[in-house]
């Protein structure tokens, strides 16, 4: 029996422009299945397509500027093709809600983040009635598996696939506004994700990525209550047989990283030895006014212990500088954990107000200049310790998930390591979705140059 919103007949051409996290991509992707359901081709220029949609961030004001200046461009193509459906969806959808309209009156649809299910239906009556629409559920609606239907032969997934397997946050960091337009946490049932992630091996997918705001605390919600160490366990225990080589999960909050998940990086040979830990500030006063709810020495003692169940294991994170009220001093902390850490990778931003939290009302306000000369520092530093950390890799010998053509073009494969490293090596398409062996050559700022050791020496283990 197919589903309400797989009902529709409508067809044409579907363009998606997507801003922020992985999750957002996710979102994104069921879009573009649902619409692939009822005939619609995906384009990757939107004066071509009948549909565009815009799937939106609003966690830093930058990401939220470049909607509306992209909204703008939009007007203009609106009035060339009138009967085009220019739809709004995720975070600054539900934030700004039905004022899009008076701002862009070209805009047709907004969608909240927990009204994707809702997508196809709302094109249907726009297309129908040329009437404005909006969708804000309190619950997420289900449009059940079918998106995800393998035999559906329009439908093919990359290598890594993105499962999502929570949604909203409980936290109430005072600097985010996540809880805000994704709603409280929400857990799916174990048995939904393993049968996603088997529809997605049929269709070649052999890495998942598992996705969530905070999936340490995954399973809290479901009856009974399960960890996200136990659903790891239970991809692992199938992974094999599903023809999964590899897992990898984001984002974690420290608090909530138990020594039962931390063991599991030793215990499961699907699960990379790679993990995205935030730690946002090193000042325990910022992280206090942040209400992080861990100190930098509890974040500190969590890294030793990760580091005691999987020495090599790769470990990234988050940090912003320019927080309310932060000094020169707090600033030091912060460069403290860096020096102290020696992350593999770090994503760093320049603190701003954002609307609802309550960050965006605490004084006083730190200067851009100051933010700027911060980030410039902390950037530099972590540039210098990503590089030794690739270079360190060069003559080593590394199993690598080939992914695809790299973007340089040519004959060059790209893949990963199982610590998250990109190389780019020479060798024939055939290995794309192999794990092969790979010597590392060279290792430059972001990625890693390799040579194939032996096409022979492919193999289906992990490492």
């Amino acid at each position: 029996m197919r589903t309400p919103c797989a009902e529709l007949q409508t067809k044409g051409r579907l363009y998606v422009h997507t801003f922020g996290c992985q999750m957002n991509e996710y979102d994104s992707l069921r879009v573009q299945r649902m619409l692939s359901l009822e005939g619609y081709e995906l384009v990757d220029d939107p004066s071509r397509a009948d549909v565009i949609f815009i799937n939106t961030c609003s966690v830093r004001e930058k990401a939220e500027q470049k909607l509306y200046s992209l909204l703008g461009r939009l007007k203009n193509l609106k009035k060339k093709s009138p009967h085009s459906i220019v739809a709004v969806g995720g975070c600054v959808a539900e934030q700004v809600r039905e004022r899009i309209f008076e701002r862009f009156p070209h805009v047709d649809i907004v969608v909240g983040t927990r009204g994707l299910a809702d997508f196809p239906r709302l094109v249907q009556f726009v297309a129908e009635t040329r009437q404005k629409v909006s969708s804000f559920p309190e619950e997420e609606k289900s449009c059940g598996m079918e998106w995800l239907n393998p035999s559906d032969p329009s439908w093919n997934t990359e290598v890594v696939a993105p499962v999502t397997i929570m949604q909203g946050c409980n936290n109430f960091c005072t600097y985010c506004i996540v809880p805000y337009v994704r709603g409280r946490e929400r857990s799916r049932p174990v048995e939904d994700i393993i049968n996603e992630i088997e529809a997605l091996a049929r269709k070649g997918a052999r890495e998942v990525l598992l996705l969530g705001q905070n999936v340490n605390s995954y399973g809290k919600t479901l009856n009974p209550p399960v960890t996200f160490a136990d659903l790891l366990r239970q991809i692992n225990h199938v992974a094999g047989e599903l023809g999964i080589l590899r897992v990898r999960f984001t984002t974690s909050h420290p608090k909530d990283l138990t020594e039962d998940l931390m063991a599991c990086f030793r215990d499961l040979e699907t699960l990379c030895p790679q993990i995205h830990l935030p730690f946002q500030a090193g000042s325990d006063r910022i992280l206090r006014l942040m209400n992080r709810k861990y100190t930098q020495r509890e974040y500190l003692g969590k890294i030793d212990r990760l580091r005691s169940y999987r020495p090599d294991i790769a470990i990234s994170a988050d940090v912003m500088v320019g927080f309310p009220g932060e000094t020169e001093a707090d600033f030091r902390e912060t460069m403290k954990v860096i020096e102290t850490v020696r992350f593999d990778g770090l994503f760093s931003f320049r603190y701003s107000d954002r609307p609802f939290t309550v960050a965006s009302r605490m004084e006083p306000k730190v200067d851009d200049e100051t933010k700027t000369r911060w980030l410039v520092e902390l950037q530099q530093r972590q540039a210098e310790i990503t590089l030794q950390k690739n270079k360190a890799e060069e003559g080593l010998v590394r199993e690598v998930l080939v992914e695809g053509r790299s973007k340089a073009g040519g004959t060059q494969l790209t893949g990963r390591t199982p610590h998250g490293r990109i190389v780019n090596f020479d060798g024939p398409e055939e290995l794309v979705g192999k794990i092969v062996a790979v010597r590392i050559v060279e290792g430059y700022a972001h990625s890693l140059k390799g040579e194939l050791i032996d096409n022979n020496r492919v193999t289906n283990t992990v490492y």
